[in-house]
């Protein structure tokens, strides 16, 4: 894709009416219940999420996102009776996610704080209870980057920064769910085999997972394998600009590991991403690939751009590149590998790793809506008014979809 193409994309071409009665504010009362479109060869059907198995072939191999939401949306109530509401979204000091987590008395976060015109220079506090005892869980404005807000947090028990978390905060529910977090989104707003904190999102194709849809996929020689990618609050950033490339893309953390690239190696031609979260990562690696082909420089080849997927070079094979990120788990002896990115998938881009998508509706105007255009080309359209005329749930709590290409 020529560079200057990504100049000619306008996100007013990406719009549908979505009214609010579609989209829904609650979980089905079992996850798998949820409906399935199935777009084909562009076809579309219909089914239920139990039944994916019969979507996908013997062979395939799925990949799924397993970071876990945090209860990242902390409330804190002033003398004056003002409500400030403080999000966490990425870890400061220390910067590295599991790390921060272990934290114990104070860490630093990026934060988005809500009504920060009346939190002056005070720090704030709120009383928690830990085994019976009474504690106070503190606030300190550190820095406002307008952005976003440096919070140092700080509490005065042996517990650390995910347990306090669990305790003082709630989970953060996308802001086109006008309702309040009840207690069944503890669990509902969680996949199944969520396993490493770090997300104020769920990567929500990942809701409709019960063991009873794994284990039918399971009997079909399935295999599957996860990766990490924490989202971040950015997946709701609005995208204000109609052309798509003044927008800044958000960045994300990813985790992979060495088997999963021997897996995608072993798969090659048969990758379904459960997600766009998976996707975006998985499509990451390839740049990722290109970059330690074609760089030197660590800080770089770490960071997946915006932009990088078409201005870097275009003609490296997939296998050359999934080999270059195996030599350097090898040559760093390292099991894991962390890696930023920011990376934006557009109408003209060429997938190099996934093959299918599974993937819940996504908002008119959004990033993601462009990504499942770039997948399906202008079909798009009729995928979407199929799911609005048949009574399909839309955003995060809504139906999902597999797109095979």
């Amino acid at each position: 894709m020529n560079p200057q193409l990504y100049e000619n994309v306008l996100i007013s071409d990406y719009h549908y009416n979505l009214s609010s009665d579609k989209i829904a504010k609650y979980p089905l009362s079992e996850r798998d219940e949820s409906k399935l479109l199935i777009y084909r060869k562009g076809e579309i059907s219909e089914n239920i999420f139990l039944n994916l198995h019969k979507y996908i072939e013997s062979g395939d191999l799925l990949v799924f996102n397993n970071t876990k939401v945090i209860n990242a949306r902390v409330l804190f109530t002033k003398s004056t009776g003002a409500t400030i509401e403080i999000l966490c979204l990425e870890p400061f000091i220390p910067s590295d996610f599991y790390l921060a987590f272990q934290q114990k008395n104070k860490c630093v976060w990026k934060c988005v704080v809500g009504n920060l015109k009346k939190w002056k220079n005070s720090s704030l506090s709120k009383k928690y209870i830990y085994n019976s005892k009474e504690y106070l869980f503190n606030a300190k404005l550190i820095e406002n980057k307008n952005t976003f807000q440096l919070i140092e947090f700080s509490w005065d028990n042996e517990l650390n920064f995910e347990e306090i978390i669990k305790i003082v905060g709630v989970i953060p529910l996308p802001p086109y769910i006008k309702r309040e977090t009840e207690l069944l989104d503890n669990d509902r707003y969680q996949t199944i085999y969520s396993k490493y904190s770090g997300s104020v999102a769920a990567p929500t194709a990942g809701l409709h997972f019960t063991e009873k849809v794994l284990n039918k996929i399971k009997s079909k020689d399935i295999s599957k394998t996860e990766l990490t990618l924490h989202v971040g609050a950015g997946t709701f950033k609005p995208v204000k600009t109609d052309n798509i490339a003044k927008h800044e893309m958000h960045s994300e953390h990813v985790l992979i590991n060495k088997e999963l690239i021997q897996l995608i190696i072993s798969n090659i031609d048969h990758i379904v991403a459960v997600g766009t979260t998976s996707m975006r990562a998985l499509e990451s690696i390839y740049w990722l690939g290109v970059k330690i082909i074609n760089y030197n420089e660590e800080n770089e080849i770490f960071n997946i751009n915006q932009w990088d997927a078409y201005n870097l070079q275009q003609d490296i094979l997939l296998i050359d590149s999934l080999k270059a990120v195996l030599s350097l788990f090898n040559i760093k002896k390292n099991e894991k590998i962390e890696l930023n990115t920011k990376i934006m998938i557009i109408p003209g881009y060429k997938f190099r790793i996934v093959n299918k998508l599974i993937t819940n509706f996504h908002q008119p105007r959004s990033t993601l809506l462009l990504l499942v255009s770039a997948f399906i080309g202008e079909d798009w359209r009729k995928v979407y008014d199929y799911a609005l005329k048949n009574n399909f749930r839309f955003l995060s709590y809504g139906d999902c979809s597999i797109l095979i290409r």
